[in-house]
């Protein structure tokens, strides 16, 4: 096996620009697609959804769909998101330490 296709498996998973970013969100709990919108501004709605859908096939994200008008729909770790919550808090300490001061998220 190679020893490069563990975190080549986990990038497929959560690489990209935003899904970090949207896990790193959901960590704190349930959240609305405008919610998360909000929280990470200079994401497209187009990409939100992609990621969102992405994050959900993999099986990262549940989504759930209340029948109501207009829809409701919230975004919430699964249990096996949560297993990614190690990596994402470590690419925040991270950032914590190294960001430059002037970077605008």
């Amino acid at each position: 096996m190679n020893a490069g296709c563990p975190v080549t498996y986990t990038l497929e998973i959560i690489g990209g620009k935003w899904k970090s970013v949207i896990l790193y969100h959901l960590t704190s709990g349930t959240k609305r697609f405008n919610e998360i919108h909000r929280l990470v501004p200079r994401i497209t709605t187009r990409i939100l959804t992609l990621q969102l859908r992405e994050l959900e096939r993999d099986g990262v994200i549940k989504r759930k769909v209340y029948p109501e008008v207009p829809p409701k729909v919230e975004y919430t770790l699964s249990e096996f998101g949560t297993t990614l919550n190690p990596i994402v808090f470590a690419l925040k300490k991270w950032g914590d330490e190294n960001q430059p001061e002037n970077y605008y998220c």
